[in-house]
C-alpha cells in the first residue's frame, strides 16, 4: 500500500443500519470503506489489501463461512483481519466461524457498541 493512500476496510453487510454505523465509524477512524454485495466483489476488494474485512455472518449472498475459509487459506489474504458479527443466539454459527478462521466473532450488539474502538485499532495498525 502506498504511504499516501488511505487505509480501508471492506464490509459485506445486508442491514442498512449496520451500513450506516460502519460508514460513520470508519470515517471517524480515518478509514475508507468499500461495501460489497457478492463473494466475487469481496475477493476483488480483498486483493487491494484492506486492514480488515467485516462480515455479517448471516449475509448468505456472500457465503460467509466459505468466504472465511477461502480468505484464510490464501497466503495473499491471510493477514487481513476478519471481523464477523451475528445474533447472540447463534452459538453454533459462532463456533463454525471461529473454526473457519474468522479472527473476531461478536454478537450484533457487542459489535455495534465496540465498532468505533475496533476500527480505531485497525486504523492505527501499520
Amino acid at each position: 500500500m502506498q504511504k499516501n493512500s488511505k487505509k480501508k476496510i471492506v464490509a459485506a453487510v445486508s442491514d442498512l443500519l449496520f451500513t450506516v454505523k460502519i460508514n460513520d465509524a470508519a470515517r471517524k477512524a480515518g478509514l475508507a470503506v468499500d461495501f460489497v454485495k457478492s463473494e466475487k466483489d469481496l475477493l476483488e476488494k480483498a486483493a487491494e489489501n484492506p486492514v480488515a474485512i467485516i462480515l455479517d455472518l448471516n449475509y448468505e449472498a456472500v457465503h460467509p463461512l466459505k468466504l472465511i475459509t477461502k480468505l484464510k487459506g490464501n497466503a495473499q489474504f491471510k493477514k487481513i483481519s476478519l471481523i464477523g458479527y451475528l445474533a447472540h443466539v447463534q452459538g453454533e454459527l459462532k463456533r463454525q466461524a471461529h473454526e473457519a478462521g474468522c479472527d473476531i466473532v461478536m454478537t450484533r450488539s457487542a459489535f455495534s457498541q465496540n465498532l468505533p474502538q475496533i476500527l480505531k485499532r485497525h486504523a492505527d495498525m501499520l
